[in-house]
């Protein structure tokens, strides 16, 4: 069993808004990676997105990854959020252009289940 006080990672989280419709939240997690693939990822982007939820107005919180990242992309899914769209073309990367897809959760979307 591992100790409670490793550090595996972080979140991080920067608000932005849509005009004068509100603020919303953008979040992103890394984890080192000898701590991939436990299940570590989706609850703590759940959890961060709960905090987010009840100490800010935020009716929104998004999320980015690229659509390789088959893992993120279940990560995201799991916690909740849903996927809204591609941006094509959206990053210069590796000697290509890549695209980007969008998730979001909304403060009225039901919250993941337990594991």
């Amino acid at each position: 069993m591992e100790p409670d006080s490793v550090a595996v990672g972080f979140v991080q989280w920067k608000g932005g808004s849509y005009g004068s419709a509100g603020r919303h939240w953008t979040i992103g997690i890394a984890l080192l990676p000898e701590w991939r693939g436990r299940g570590i990822g989706w609850h703590a982007q759940a959890m961060l997105c709960d905090y987010l939820f009840d100490h800010t107005t935020a009716q929104r919180i998004e999320a980015g990854t690229h659509p390789e990242n088959i893992a993120e992309r279940k990560a995201l899914e799991k916690a909740g959020f849903q996927l809204e769209g591609v941006f094509r073309a959206a990053e210069f990367r590796a000697g290509q252009w890549r695209d980007g897809y969008m998730y979001s959760r909304l403060r009225t979307d039901p919250a993941p289940l337990p594991d």
